[in-house]
């Protein structure tokens, strides 16, 4: 087991990559009561078109089937998984992204026990004909549900809008139509090829005992059986740097517009450091150029353009990526021209100094620190970074090396109006 040492964040972390393949990460946390544990696939969404384990020609298989793979996993012949977490007083949770679907659990005792129960449901699957057609109906109701929630729209319209081909333009969830083509036989290819083992991580953070509980992991791993493994050939299809739409609006039942402005980046194929380094100084750029403290944000709300509901974020994962600020605004029109005005200009004359670098730093290294006193927040991050071939325990690192040079080159990945695009969610009378 490798021991690796953050001095300078006082943390010390455990891994080892099991014969199977599995790799455990274990980050004890002194003084707290509560342990977290994540068993997570690099599997999601955007995996439709792959080359089943096994076979030698790629498949594609229906939208939402990650998704659909994750609920169904709970269920078992004997009943449901979430009640024997419950009876064990953990409080068990599983989510799907367009890279990977995790399943996890919270608990201040019973931590063996709980892990077991993880690693059983996750690792014996079940599924039947008869059940899988009952979760459609099911899962039919949660994506309905979130056609009608507008800031949901108002968001994943904009990666609509964005891409022309990649899959991260389809809805996590599918749509009522696709999920209907889902059988027992397309889940078992599809969990045969992503959850082997050497394609996961387990990854314990809290109040554990690395040497126990890492002992406990192998023996439970060593016990059961696993075939080989394997490569997982991924197709995707080429993506221009362009936008696919540049503007569009839906009508819903909102009392004022919601717009979204996403821009897409052009630099993804890329992973580990650079990509640590990209992704936090795009999030820099836009704390400088859009935050709380940015002449445009005192400009915009000075002018009614923006409210409380104004946010900003840059996103991405390897092959994709993108910035998007929304906000619910009375004058959308204007707002979009304010933005593409403070882009422009960014562009023209770089307007961000040493002295704006250094004060961002300090702070994002401040709300970084502080963040690692939650289990809870790194045992939702440290798998996304892991899968990327980053590191979460570098971030301060890479922010202190961080230069005006990273962040001009990271503006550059976006800054382009050709990939730029609009997305609007309206009240019916002021339908664009």
């Amino acid at each position: 087991m490798k021991k690796i040492e953050f001095e300078s964040l006082q943390e010390t972390l455990y891994n080892e990559k099991l014969p199977n393949g599995l790799d455990v990460y274990i980050l004890p946390k002194r003084g707290y009561s509560k342990t977290f544990v994540t068993f997570t696939t690099k599997y999601g969404s955007i995996d439709r078109t792959f080359i089943p384990n096994g076979k030698e020609e790629a498949v594609t298989v229906p939208d939402g089937i990650a998704h659909f793979l994750e609920h169904k996993m709970f269920e078992k012949e004997d009943g449901d998984v979430f009640q024997k977490f419950s009876v064990q007083g953990a409080s068990a949770n599983a989510f799907t992204s367009s890279t990977r679907t995790a399943y996890l659990f919270s608990a201040t005792d019973q931590l063996y026990e709980n892990t077991q129960t993880l690693l059983d449901f996750v690792q014996e699957p079940y599924f039947t004909e008869q059940t899988v057609e009952k979760e459609k109906g099911i899962i039919a109701q949660e994506i309905t549900m979130y056609d009608d929630l507008p800031d949901w729209r108002l968001y994943f319209g904009a990666i609509e809008n964005m891409f022309h081909e990649h899959p991260v333009k389809i809805d996590i969830a599918g749509t009522v139509e696709s999920i209907q083509d889902i059988t027992a036989d397309y889940l078992y290819e599809c969990y045969e090829t992503f959850y082997h083992p050497s394609n996961m991580v387990l990854f314990v953070v809290g109040a554990v005992n690395p040497e126990e509980m890492m002992a406990f992991i192998k023996k439970d791993q060593n016990s059961k059986t696993f075939n080989e493994p394997a490569e997982i050939v991924r197709e995707y299809p080429e993506e221009p740097n362009t936008a696919a739409i540049s503007d569009r609006s839906i009508t819903m039942d909102v009392t004022k517009p919601k717009m979204s402005f996403a821009m897409k980046c052009t630099n993804t194929d890329i992973e580990g450091e650079e990509m640590l380094m990209q992704e936090l100084s795009a999030g820099l750029v836009l704390d400088i150029l859009f935050g709380r403290s940015s002449n445009f944000y005192t400009a915009a709300y000075r002018d009614g353009l923006i409210d409380e509901s104004y946010s900003y974020d840059f996103s991405m994962e390897k092959g994709y990526g993108f910035a998007m600020i929304v906000s619910d605004t009375d004058n959308p029109e204007g707002l979009e021209k304010s933005i593409r005005k403070t882009i422009q200009e960014a562009t023209a004359t770089w307007p961000i100094t040493d002295t704006d670098v250094d004060r961002m730093r300090k702070k994002k290294i401040g709300q970084f620190m502080r963040s690692l006193n939650s289990p809870e927040f790194i045992a939702n991050q440290f798998t996304r970074y892991t899968f990327n071939r980053m590191n979460l325990f570098d971030v301060v690192s890479v922010l202190e090396k961080m230069t005006l040079v990273n962040l001009k080159d990271a503006f550059e990945t976006f800054s382009d109006d050709s990939g730029h695009t609009v997305f609007k969610v309206v009240p019916a009378k002021q339908e664009a």
